[in-house]
């Protein structure tokens, strides 16, 4: 694993965007995982930046997301689609059948994540998979659990998920309390892994994913066993590691 400590959330952006950017100009037509939640916004941010001055290029650029809420269309703005559509898609020239988020629309779950298994496979699989971390260690919506999730699956979200999100939304009745989200056997898949981390709150979690015990109660710490992972934090969040 390589850490890259950065003084605060905009220099972990901008070296987040650094390796993501390299890997757009090294292989153009490159398969990249996307994230959403806020810590990646500001990479994203960066990213159209450059793709504003000419430096990068993102018409062969196929994009796989890890999740979404199950129930929400593309139009809703607390859908992924959305937010991506918003902080990333509309700003760049990627090809918008190439960008693919799971089907929220999607009544039958079984359908819903053999079909993304089967867009990632014939995608060719991930080259760099983006992550944020949860406070509780997950990634995507794979939660603290008995074990680890292979591929594409529906989750039932926690109730702390459902009441944390219900700001979001006019009434109870409205907050998705499930969703999509590709499994922890997918995302040990991509050849590169980066991982954006900022602020005091996650140092914590970052000890015990990256240098506690692997174990699915902390669904990041798997990662631990892949070949190629790089962790871009800001000094607040960077603070316990040994």
């Amino acid at each position: 694993m390589r850490i890259i400590k950065t003084t605060d959330y905009e220099n972990m952006s901008r070296m987040a965007a650094n390796i993501i950017s390299a890997q757009v100009i090294l292989k153009p037509d490159c398969v990249l995982g996307l994230a959403t939640g806020s810590t990646p916004i500001g990479t994203y941010e960066e990213l159209v930046r450059r793709y504003d001055r000419g430096d990068l290029d993102f018409s062969g650029v196929t994009s796989i997301n890890l999740d979404e809420y199950k129930g929400l269309s593309p139009e809703n703005d607390q859908s992924y689609r959305y937010f991506m559509n918003e902080h990333l898609f509309s700003h760049v020239n990627i090809r918008p059948e190439k960008t693919y988020v799971p089907d929220g629309l999607e009544a039958d779950g079984e359908k819903a994540c053999a079909s993304y298994n089967e867009i990632i496979r014939q995608s060719g699989g991930i080259d760099l998979q983006l992550l944020g971390l949860g406070h509780n260690g997950h990634i995507g919506f794979n939660e603290p659990a008995d074990a680890f999730d292979k591929e594409t699956h529906c989750v039932d979200l926690t109730q702390s998920t459902i009441d944390a999100n219900a700001r979001f939304f006019a009434s109870m009745d409205e907050v998705p309390k499930q969703a999509y989200t590709m499994g922890i056997g997918t995302i040990m898949r991509a050849g590169k892994i980066l991982v954006v981390v900022s602020g005091a709150d996650k140092a914590q979690i970052v000890k015990d994913a990256f240098f506690g015990p692997v174990t699915p109660q902390v669904p990041a710490s798997i990662l631990q066993f892949h070949r190629d992972v790089t962790l871009v934090g800001d000094e607040a969040a960077l603070s316990l590691i040994p």
